[in-house]
C-alpha cells in the first residue's frame, strides 16, 4: 500500500509539473525562433495575456476550445505585428518597443476580458484511452494529457527540425547571426524576421490561451502572472537550443508547483517566499549564465541585431 501511495504521489507531482510547464514551453518556443532570427521581443508577457483574453472570449462565445485556441493565436500574432511594424518597419528600438508591447497587452487584455470576469467554461479534455490510462504512472502521465501538452512537444520537435534540417532554417539562423551578410547574399532579411516575429507572437498567444482554456477554465485579469518573463529567461537558459528549452521549461514548471506541494506537506517556509521561487530561480539562472559566458568569453549565438536592414 505504501508503494502504491508513493507512485500516486510521484504521478500527481509529474502531472502538475507538465501542466504548469506547458504555457512556458509554448511561449518560449516561439521566442526562440524570434531570437534566432536576430530580433529581441520583450513583449512576450503582453502577447500571452492578450492571447489568454482572446482565447477565453473566443471559447466562451463559441463553446469550442479549438476556436478559443485560434483566437488566442490570432491575438498574440496581431500584437506581434505591431511590434514588427515599429521595429522592422520604422526602425524603433526593440527593447523599448517590447516593453511598451507588454504594457499595451496588459491594458488591452483587461479591456477584452472586462465582460468575462467570473465566467467559466469547460476546459480542454484530457486524452482517454481505455485500459491504457489505468496503467500506473505511465497511463496518465504519458497518455492522459490534453492536446496542448502534445502540441507543445510537437512544436519543439518541429522547430528543431526546421532550424537544423531545412534550408529555410539555415537561412533564418544566418539572418540572426549576421544580417548584413545574409542581405548581401540576397536573402530578404526583413521578410524573414517579420515571419519569425509573427510566429513568436502566435506561440505566445497560444501559451496564454492555454491558461484559461486548460489550466484554470475561467478568466481573471493578470492570470499570466509573469510567465512571459520566465519564458524569455528560458530561451537564454537553453542557449537557443530547442530540446534544452524543453528541459528548462519542465524544470521551471517544477519550481513553480513546488510551492503547492511544500505547503501541502506542511513545510515551514513562508508562502510568499515559495511563490517567489520561480522568479528567484530566473534571476539566479540568468546571473549564472552571464558569469559563465563572461569567463568563457563567448557571446550569445544570435546577434540580435538592432540595426535597420533594407529588404529586397
Amino acid at each position: 500500500m505504501e508503494l502504491i501511495e508513493y507512485v500516486r504521489l510521484v504521478e500527481n507531482i509529474l502531472l502538475t509539473v507538465i501542466v504548469a510547464s506547458t504555457p512556458l514551453l509554448l511561449a518560449a518556443s516561439g521566442e526562440l525562433v524570434v531570437e534566432r532570427a536576430g530580433v529581441l521581443n520583450l513583449g512576450v508577457e503582453g502577447m500571452m495575456i492578450v492571447g489568454a483574453a482572446c482565447g477565453f472570449a473566443g471559447a466562451y462565445a463559441s463553446g469550442s476550445i479549438v476556436v478559443g485556441a485560434l483566437c488566442g493565436i490570432l491575438g498574440g500574432a496581431a500584437l506581434s505585428a505591431e511590434f514588427a511594424a515599429l521595429t522592422l518597419g520604422l526602425g524603433a528600438n526593440q527593447v523599448a518597443s517590447g516593453l511598451a508591447l507588454t504594457i499595451l497587452g496588459v491594458g488591452l487584455s483587461g479591456l477584452i476580458g472586462a465582460g468575462y470576469v467570473g465566467q467559466k467554461i469547460n476546459g480542454a479534455a484530457s486524452l482517454y484511452i481505455p485500459y491504457v490510462n489505468d496503467i500506473p504512472f505511465v497511463g496518465k502521465v504519458v497518455f492522459g494529457q490534453n492536446a496542448f501538452v502534445y502540441l507543445s512537444i510537437a512544436l519543439v520537435v518541429g522547430i528543431w527540425h526546421f532550424l537544423y534540417r531545412t534550408r529555410a532554417g539555415l537561412v533564418l539562423r544566418a539572418v540572426g547571426d549576421n544580417h548584413a551578410s545574409a542581405h548581401a547574399l540576397g536573402y530578404p532579411v526583413l521578410r524573414i524576421r517579420l515571419l519569425a516575429v509573427l510566429f513568436g507572437g502566435a506561440c505566445a498567444g497560444l501559451g496564454g490561451a492555454y491558461l484559461p482554456l486548460a489550466y484554470t477554465p475561467f478568466w481573471v485579469s493578470g492570470m499570466t502572472a509573469g510567465r512571459g518573463w520566465i519564458a524569455l529567461a528560458l530561451v537564454v537558459f537553453a542557449s537557443w537550443l530547442p530540446f534544452r528549452l524543453m528541459v528548462g521549461a519542465y524544470l521551471f514548471g517544477g519550481i513553480t508547483i513546488l510551492q503547492l506541494h511544500a505547503q501541502a506537506i506542511g513545510v515551514g517556509i513562508p508562502s510568499q517566499l515559495m511563490s517567489a521561487l520561480p522568479y528567484l530561480a530566473t534571476i539566479v539562472v540568468l546571473v549564472a549564465i552571464s558569469w559563465m559566458r563572461g569567463r568563457a568569453g563567448s557571446p550569445a549565438p544570435a546577434s540580435l541585431g538592432l540595426a535597420f536592414v533594407p529588404d529586397r
